[in-house]
């Protein structure tokens, strides 16, 4: 049993102010391992004096020197790579396969931030004007649960490759990940009050962040309800803001595709980190001429995303979260029997074998119409909708037909005509045939999907404002 009392402010863990007590639970079992005492708006203020305190001589720090923090952070983070992947696994149930990835890749995301910056020119003359960018200020960085450790490690990279200083608003229900991810941060040995970390509440910890006038910058990665809620409120104070919201991201299956790549990359796509993703390819669009050849395709491919014990390396589909979201997927499984659409694999109830835990039967539905429930909103579960097409331009039509566009893919052998059907698709990111990351490249999305962009000189500008000198 993990008890957690303290949160991080000004450099050192300090009991709790808030009292409300927390259950952790064991998504595989639904047993609870630990208890989180979280914070109030009183934690959360102190977090952000020591942030406003600390953001006089941080703000004025060279590049040089917040490079080396950026290398400092990279390296204390590494030690405890192993801890946080075994943290995620019990904690959140993301698979090994993939928890391993994530946390590695938050970790490097340090790296990638120190070369962005390096590249960066945060200063440019002419005549007598001179144009430097400055660090925004105090910034708030409210994380989700689904891949803790990198949205901390993202979000905080880019915030000291800017000059920021922080208060992070981490899940409460990832409090073993983020305490254990905090305890390797502190090692890097940053300047007194740079990071803050308060364990809360959305309606405590996240509202105190967003309306309180110390604060420049919120930088969010959740709901789309969340979301909205954050730019009503934070225009109160011109909070300036990054937003990445979700998605239902369409995968283009092209009428040239080789079916034996395309049908296991589409899955892997959709069933990423057990459904609990803003990327997840949940919408794959297919030439109507192929129907009968995807679904067949996908019923042999399907026995090789086994559902099971996250910690064991052969399985590709772990368990929600938390007993809402398994009870949220679902509805939408029942909601999607109910509109019509026809269940190919999976549907409702625990896979064969799991009498206990948040366990999900990876589902994939045909017969889908984009109007459909299923189709147009974000599930969060392992729910594949598959919808037909009769030509280029519809796929392209249905894939734009949506409230999101945060990611999208597009699979095919012609990759002339792959990458022409991608640049016609309104999203933030679109992959070619594989599922696939460039650390420098910008991630975030059209629409509802979000506003403003993370990851390299993208991420780091969003901490950033011009100043301008004349004379």
């Amino acid at each position: 049993m993990k008890t957690i009392t303290k949160h991080y402010i000004d450099g050192a863990f300090v009991e709790s102010h808030g009292s409300e007590v927390m259950d952790i639970i064991k998504p595989t079992n639904g047993q609870v391992i630990g208890r989180v005492t979280l914070g109030d708006e009183e934690d959360t203020r102190r977090a952000i004096a020591a942030a406003k305190t600390a953001f006089v001589s941080f703000s004025r720090s060279t590049k040089e020197e917040r490079m080396a923090l950026l290398r400092q952070l990279h390296k204390a983070a590494s030690a405890r790579l192993d801890d946080l992947t075994a943290a995620m696994i019990e904690e959140y149930g993301g698979v090994a396969q993939f928890a391993g990835l994530i946390v590695q890749s938050g970790i490097n995301s340090f790296l990638a931030a120190e070369k962005a910056l390096q590249e960066l020119p945060l200063t440019q003359s002419w005549d007598k004007v001179k144009v430097s960018m400055e660090p925004v200020g105090v910034a708030g960085l409210i994380t989700a649960w689904n891949a803790n450790a990198l949205f901390i490690c993202l979000k905080l990279a880019s915030a000291i490759a800017a000059g920021c200083t922080v208060v992070i608003k981490p899940s409460e229900m990832s409090a073993i990940q983020t305490q254990i991810l905090i305890e390797a941060l502190h090692e890097a040995g940053l300047p007194k009050g740079v990071l803050n970390v308060v364990t809360g509440l959305g309606i405590t910890v996240g509202a105190e962040l967003v309306r309180n006038p110390d604060v420049a910058k919120i930088s969010f990665t959740g709901s789309g309800a969340v979301g909205e809620q954050i730019m009503r409120d934070g225009a109160k104070t011109m909070k300036r803001v990054t937003l990445e919201l979700g998605g239902k991201s369409p995968t283009i299956l092209l009428d040239d595709a080789d079916l034996n790549q395309a049908i296991p990359s589409a899955l892997i796509m959709a069933f990423l980190n057990s459904g609990q993703a803003c990327a997840a390819g949940t919408r794959l669009l297919v030439p109507r001429s192929r129907l009968d050849e995807v679904k067949k395709g996908i019923l042999n491919a399907m026995p090789g995303f086994t559902v099971g014990d996250p910690a064991d390396p052969k399985t590709a589909i772990g368990p929600a979260v938390s007993q809402k979201q398994y009870d949220r997927v679902q509805s939408y499984i029942r909601k999607g029997i109910e509109e019509g659409a026809e269940v190919l694999v999976g549907g409702e109830g625990r896979p064969e074998g799991f009498k206990e835990g948040f366990f999900t039967k990876p589902t994939v539905f045909v017969n889908v119409k984009n109007d459909m429930t299923i189709a147009r909103e974000e599930i969060f579960g392992p729910v594949l909708c598959v919808i037909a097409y009769d030509s280029e331009d519809e796929a392209i039509r249905i894939a734009n037909d949506s409230q999101y566009g945060l990611h999208a893919a597009v699979l095919g052998t012609d990759l002339q005509r792959a990458r022409h059907v991608a640049s016609q698709i309104r999203t933030g990111r679109v992959v070619i045939n594989n599922m696939t990351d460039d650390p420098q490249a910008p991630w975030g999305g059209f629409k509802h999907s979000g506003v403003g962009r993370e990851y390299g000189k993208y991420g780091i500008g969003g901490f950033l404002e011009p100043k301008a000198i004349l004379g």
